[in-house]
């Protein structure tokens, strides 16, 4: 008898050793004097000052809990998109809502649909909940919402709808989030997961405030680890119908964000001038990182994010795990995506100048090697 079927110790519910763990991405290099880590698409500019700041300040008081509504936070977040504060909640990353709705909507017997090159954390949290992950195929790496709809059955009770999607960093526009919806049953949740909304500048793109606001059956999730720099703080919002959000205050843990993420999120979102240099930044490098490593006749995947999506040749001597070995000699840490369904690319977050322009030459000569 195998330890995995071993009756004198506790067994995990059928199902979840199915699940194949998230991998983070690297995140250091031996022997290399100086890292950069581009693999986890942090903001390169970091944490506004001020965040940094109020952060330290409610250091001070670490002995007492954190208010478990998370007003301040909650109230910065609704002045400054304009929302019913009773429609926000607050929590621990996005991961945590995320996994949250699947936990409270999906059971055993249950569909839930994503993406071909969606979130691998999706078919976690399904798996997790004891339903089924259902992929759709993507066209041109880009969300199909027919192949979507075409996936739909009585089984389904839920679809998760990256957009911008990682790690491709495209997006589709809202007028076809707004067909897609329409073709769901109003028994099935759609979550909107805007993890990169704030990046950006498309005059037909829209994060999802409006469709969760006119309707029963859809939340919107976004993070503060992306353009406001906080991925350490562990910070993520949503904005949902108000018997969601009655759903969700009965499930989550009580005082599930920390004193000093809560005064670092709200310094960071009353800090707009700290959102635009850093989205002003990414306007700036990801055309420039697309066009020098084209010239080098690499593809790149056209993106909206503070990242992007690099193809290498099929030569095996200039294939993405060789990119990425060479790379990460000389200090410059991607991140591998084969298990998003891409082989033979890396995911390269916008760096420094230093870094950015660091990539390009050493994948210069790594291509003529």
């Amino acid at each position: 008898m195998t330890k995995a079927t071993d009756p004198l110790r506790p067994q995990p519910r059928a199902g979840i050793m199915d699940i194949e763990a998230y991998v983070p991405g690297k995140g250091a290099a031996h022997g290399v004097a100086k890292v950069h880590k581009l693999s986890a698409n942090e903001n390169p500019l970091g944490p506004s000052p001020k965040a940094v700041e109020a952060a330290q300040e409610a250091a001070a008081g670490l002995e007492r809990y954190p208010d478990g509504q998370a007003t301040r936070l909650r109230q910065a977040i609704a002045d400054t998109h304009g929302l019913n504060i009773a429609n926000i909640q607050c929590f621990n990353g996005s991961d945590e809502v995320l996994g949250l709705l699947a936990r409270i909507y999906l059971g055993p017997g249950d569909e839930a649909i994503y993406t071909e090159h969606g979130f691998l954390a999706y078919p976690i949290f399904i798996l997790a909940a004891g339903a089924t992950p259902v992929v759709a195929k993507e066209a041109g790496e880009r969300v199909d919402v027919d192949a979507i709809l075409a996936s739909v059955t009585p089984r389904t009770k839920m679809v998760f709808l990256a957009n911008p999607n990682n790690p491709t960093g495209t997006y589709i526009a809202f007028e076809e989030v707004r067909r897609l919806h329409a073709g769901l049953p109003k028994n099935v949740l759609l979550v909107l997961d805007a993890a990169y909304a704030e990046f950006v500048r498309r005059n037909d793109y829209e994060a999802g405030i409006e469709l969760v606001a006119s309707n029963e059956n859809v939340v919107m999730t976004r993070t503060f680890s992306k353009v406001h720099g906080l991925g350490g703080a562990r910070i993520g919002w949503s904005y949902a119908p108000a018997h969601i959000v009655d759903v969700l205050e009965r499930v989550r843990d009580p005082f599930n964000v920390s004193s000093t993420a809560i005064a670092a999120g709200e310094a960071a979102m009353r800090d707009r001038a700290h959102v635009e240099r850093s989205v002003q930044h990414i306007e700036t490098w990801v055309p420039w990182l697309t066009e020098e490593l084209t010239k080098l006749g690499l593809r790149v995947t056209p993106s909206v994010g503070n990242f992007i999506l690099i193809h290498f040749p099929d030569d095996r001597e200039h294939s993405a795990p060789e990119a990425d070995g060479y790379l990460s000699e000389r200090g410059y840490i991607l991140r591998r995506v084969a298990g998003y369904g891409f082989p033979n690319a890396l995911r390269m977050t916008v760096g420094t100048e230093e870094a950015n322009r660091g990539v390009v030459a050493a994948l210069t000569e790594f291509l003529k090697s």
